[in-house]
């Protein structure tokens, strides 16, 4: 255990290193492969060794609670002599080898961003031997996951900087003191003095609320709900007493088409919602991440459902706190990973302005 604390920390502090090339990015080239992939370049002997295993293992964990399971990342392989072309503009690449002239006592690790293409996360590992790669693989892949977890949603965050959503964000602004990035082509279908309900762009007809449309089964659409209310003390941000608040506020301001029908949480005990700490992406707000799963309910009736990622804080100058809660509606049979990252990446743009 002492061992693999340091490897690590070895890990953590050689990751810092990091390089930028601008010759592709000033191209303007765009990255390829899709938000929630990372592939993996290294000899097929590597790939069909314990290596594999041990890189799913790591690489590849679930964010909770969510049900179906939502992986963060999916593995993608090609060997060295198959790097060519656009499988090099890859978002998240990950580049192992071995080379026999190496001498370090632990791997070498090299973490570039724009190499090939603008916003690619390209990260090189090089060991002397198998043996020092295999004991990295299973005891220092936690900084490696973490460098593509974190960028996977900054990427797109990165994107969102450059939209134009004065129309939506302005009175955002004026009315809870904050200021959000977000998707282009949002729209603000719901707007009381302590809630607000934001619509993301969909390929179809958006979440079934009141007076609209029947929704299509094989679309994902999402959007954001933006909530506050007075804050009196910390116990407020217990998890019990954050749900309690959240149902109160979606029972009155997320409706359904069916009357008497509203958001809900799902209680089970296997999505149970759970609570973390966390910051904003400029790291000057702190506050409570919050996951779950929602479901349209009535006393009598159940409807459709999907997943939710709420951001709890305060605003210090206006004692409230404020929830910025995303929302993914979408069939089983659909990866909802990119609408996840979507949702977070708007969460972590959140800035207090007065």
């Amino acid at each position: 255990m002492k061992y693999s604390i340091l490897l690590f920390i070895a890990c953590l502090s050689t990751i810092s290193c990091e390089s930028v090339s601008k010759k592709y990015g000033a191209q303007g080239l765009m990255v390829t492969g899709k938000t929630g992939e990372i592939l993996v370049v290294c000899d097929k002997s590597l790939w069909d060794s314990e290596i594999h295993a041990l890189l799913d293992s790591n690489l590849t964990q679930f964010i909770m609670p969510y049900y179906p399971d939502v992986a963060t990342f999916e593995l993608i392989h090609r060997t060295p002599a198959k790097f060519t072309d656009a499988i090099k503009r890859y978002r998240n690449t990950l580049i192992l080898s071995i080379d026999g002239n190496y001498r370090g006592k632990q791997v070498l690790i090299e973490k570039k961003y724009h190499t090939w293409a603008h916003d690619q996360l390209l990260i090189e590992i090089k060991a002397k031997d198998y043996n020092q790669l295999v004991d990295f693989c299973k005891n220092g892949m936690p900084g490696i996951h973490e460098s593509f977890d974190y960028y996977d949603w900054k990427r797109i965050l990165n994107q969102y900087k450059s939209n134009n959503n004065g129309v939506i964000t302005t009175p955002i602004e004026k009315n809870f003191g904050i200021s959000l990035k977000l998707p282009e082509g949002t729209k603000n279908v719901w707007k009381r003095d302590n809630f607000y309900r934001l619509e993301f762009p969909s390929g179809s007809k958006p979440i079934e609320f009141s007076g609209t449309g029947t929704q299509d089964p094989g679309t994902i659409f999402s959007g954001l709900l933006i909530y506050q209310y007075d804050f009196k003390d910390s116990t407020q941000f217990n998890l019990e007493q954050l749900l309690k608040d959240r149902d109160t506020m979606l029972r009155y301001n997320v409706p359904h088409q069916v009357e008497g029908m509203y958001m809900g949480t799902q209680y089970q005990k296997e999505i149970y919602p759970i609570i973390e700490r966390t910051k904003n992406a400029s790291n000057k707000i702190s506050g409570f991440d919050m996951r779950g799963m929602f479901l349209f309910q009535h006393r009598t009736l159940k409807g459709t459902g999907g997943s939710f990622w709420a951001f709890h804080f305060i605003h210090p100058k206006r004692k409230k706190i404020i929830c910025i809660s995303g929302y993914v509606d979408a069939p089983s049979t659909t990866s909802w990973t990119n609408s996840l990252r979507e949702v977070q990446a708007v969460i972590r743009s959140v800035e207090l302005i007065d």
